[in-house]
């Protein structure tokens, strides 16, 4: 089996290239949605070679192809037929029955049953009118309720079965595609060995598989090691959208949002300290809206004390409007918010706060944290893009073990990176985002990372070996 990956801007040119590439005969192994268009995986059996029959060969095996055809129908139709008679001849007659005629009686038609079973009905109105004894009165009753819940029994027995079956598909498919995709693999180290080599080692950064994938298929086979990894390197660069120190630049009123315990206070006092020696302490203002954490607005009060700038509490969006009426004199007002998970119900009031008021502009940055997981990163961004958001700020730079998670998460959703926090201090602890010093610190991590792995390899292989001498 001869595989090959095709790329195209939609199913139909995907399909039209397999078809071109490969010819009729090729087999859609898999497909899947990529950034930018259709990822097809396609394969042909290149030892046995579909044969190509002659007009008139093709013309005979069509017609018998129809022919079969229409005898199948004209079977299928007659069994169809006598299951359907059949079928109604027992409902007819749920209790077997001694008569010899009634079993030989042809069951011609649902309509005959029923004028049938009428006529029965007509000719014996004193069974249908028989009184009933009181004593079995209640005995009848159950009988009765009990034959009205077999139909319910029933279709709950045939849904439980009908959900058995859907998962027992779905385990099948899972398992199948985990193979294919085992042999996927086995074919690409094979054919493309510089490629998976890179789908490797980018995957082991934390890079996302797809988008590992597809970067990796920019670079050619003939490319060095070094060569593919300084290609990669400008490949992730130039995918990284960075604001280019815009807080610090025009100002304004820049609100922090994200989840509990990833530094927005820290990373609020940060920004107003980097302001104030700019700009000067009066030209800042704080507002701490922040009424859940007990010590939140001290917390902000005593950085405020320290740069020399006001600090304003506002609990819901009218004093939050008027504190801003206020302060409408200082270049940047900061607002820190209140630190929320994002399956917190209190989210929303929390977001309408900066929503609802639409006298000022405010830019909302999301604070994320280097140390989540990529799920945690991409969850929270879907909740807090109820508000616009401008960007992002990575905190804990200093704490992660692999920055492809960040890397994946502002790419797959086109985020732009603000700022990298890399330790407490403030204000010495904030950097400007820049891309290329963010791939950069990544590719370092994982190199770092790769080499310790080898020095605990080498070190217990030796601890071993002295154990066995």
């Amino acid at each position: 089996m001869k595989m090959k990956r095709f790329f195209a801007k939609d199913m139909r040119t995907a399909l039209t290239e397999v078809k071109e590439v490969m010819g009729a005969d090729a087999v859609i192994m898999s497909s899947k949605k990529v950034t930018g268009g259709i990822e097809l995986v396609a394969g042909i059996d290149a030892d046995v070679p579909a044969p190509t029959p002659a007009p008139q060969r093709a013309m005979e095996q069509q017609s018998q192809a129809n022919g079969r055809q229409l005898a199948d129908d004209q079977v299928n139709l007659s069994s169809f037929k006598e299951k359907l008679a059949n079928l109604s001849a027992g409902m007819a007659n749920p209790t077997p029955q001694r008569d010899v005629d009634t079993q030989e009686r042809p069951a011609d038609s649902l309509q005959s049953l029923l004028k049938r079973q009428q006529q029965n009905s007509v000719s014996s109105p004193a069974k249908a009118k028989r009184p009933v004894n009181p004593a079995f009165a209640e005995v009848d009753s159950r009988e009765s309720m009990i034959a009205t819940a077999k139909p319910a029994a029933t279709n709950h027995n045939n849904n439980a079965q009908i959900q058995s079956l859907k998962e027992e598909m779905l385990a099948m498919r899972q398992l199948l595609e985990h193979q294919l995709s085992g042999l996927m693999k086995q074919e690409m180290d094979r054919t493309e060995p510089v490629r998976a080599m890179l789908v490797k080692q980018l995957t082991k950064m934390g890079i996302a598989d797809d988008l590992a994938d597809q970067f990796a298929c920019y670079i050619g086979e003939e490319t060095t090691g070094r060569e593919a990894w300084t290609q990669l390197q400008q490949l992730l660069t130039e995918q990284l959208v960075v604001t280019e120190d815009e807080i610090l630049r025009q100002g304004g009123v820049v609100a922090l949002v994200g989840p509990t315990g990833v530094g927005k206070t820290t990373t609020v006092a940060k920004l107003a300290a980097r302001f104030a020696a700019q700009y000067g302490a009066e030209q800042v203002a704080l507002i701490s809206t922040d009424s859940y954490r007990i010590g939140a607005l001290d917390q902000l009060a005593t950085y405020g004390r320290i740069l020399g700038c006001p600090v304003r509490s506002a609990k819901n969006s009218d004093e939050l409007a008027d504190q801003l009426y206020q302060l409408r004199h200082r270049k940047l007002i900061l607002i820190d918010t209140a630190g929320m998970g994002q399956r917190d119900m209190r989210l929303n009031e929390q977001l309408n706060t900066l929503i609802t008021n639409s006298r000022v502009k405010i830019k909302s940055y999301l604070v994320l944290p280097a140390t989540a997981q990529r799920d945690v990163m991409q969850e929270a961004i879907e909740q807090f893009r109820q508000i616009p958001l401008r960007g992002c700020i990575f905190t804990k730079l200093d704490e992660c073990l692999s920055l492809g998670e960040c890397i994946s998460v502002a790419i797959q959703n086109a985020m732009p990176i603000g700022y990298l926090s890399d330790g407490q201090r403030v204000p010495e602890d904030l950097r400007v985002a820049d891309a290329s010093y963010l791939v950069k610190q990544a590719f370092t991590l994982a190199a770092g990372r790769k080499r310790k792995t080898s020095a605990n390899s080498l070190a217990e292989n030796s601890r071993k070996r002295h154990m066995r001498l």
